[in-house]
């Protein structure tokens, strides 16, 4: 049941997937098992088949609606503190000067999707708007994606800025795009450095969890 689950939400299709969650419903699966061991397994997957160029954007956007779709109708039957309860906040953006933002974009979805609480903040983001965002929603993370080696020095910016405004050891540090990399992120002080979606999942979950 939970791979009919998974392959459900990887079919894009609301339908599909509010039957399977129906079907599981049915067969007295707990609400939170559906989720996770179904539907957040689909997701996942789609992620992956995203970054191997199987699937293109939109397909990731309507499977996220999809998961959705199916998660809402589960609320009415979890207990209240599993749908309020989110496994933390997190801030992600694309930094200043730069305009790319379709990657950053799948991993607020694929995040989102895992059970964070995501504000995307978009791309060509002022480095300050990091700072202030992170303040206004008490996060416990900041993503910070940068396509061109012209940007990179950003992520390094608003580290700083962390520091000097005494948030650093509060918020972990996410970095990611092209031409980021474990060393760049060892070299500027951030707590990680993700190549994927799906590793965003998996690092944070580690760092917050």
């Amino acid at each position: 049941m939970f791979k009919e689950l998974a392959d459900a939400v990887i079919t894009c299709k609301n339908d599909v997937v509010t039957a399977a969650v129906e079907k599981a419903r049915s067969q007295g699966i707990e609400p939170a098992e559906i989720i996770e061991k179904g539907l957040a397994v689909g997701m996942n997957e789609v992620g992956v088949l995203f970054e191997r160029g199987k699937l293109f954007l939109p397909h990731v956007m309507m499977a996220a609606g999809a998961m959705e779709a199916g998660v809402s109708l589960l609320e009415a039957d979890l207990p209240k503190d599993a749908v309020s309860k989110k496994l933390g906040v997190i801030v992600n953006g694309t930094v200043e000067g730069d305009v790319h933002d379709i990657g950053k974009s799948i991993v607020s979805t694929m995040l989102q999707s895992a059970g964070f609480e995501v504000h995307d903040i978009g791309r060509d983001v002022p480095l300050q708007d990091f700072i202030d965002k992170i303040k206004e929603t008490n996060a416990d993370m900041v993503g910070m994606s940068a396509l061109m080696t012209t940007t990179l020095p950003g992520q390094k910016e608003v580290i700083e800025m962390l520091k000097e405004q005494g948030l650093r050891d509060k918020v972990k540090v996410m970095v990611g795009g092209a031409p980021a990399t474990e060393n760049w992120a060892a070299k500027i002080g951030a707590d990680c450095y993700a190549e994927n979606a799906s590793e965003a999942v998996t690092k944070a979950k580690e760092l917050l969890l």
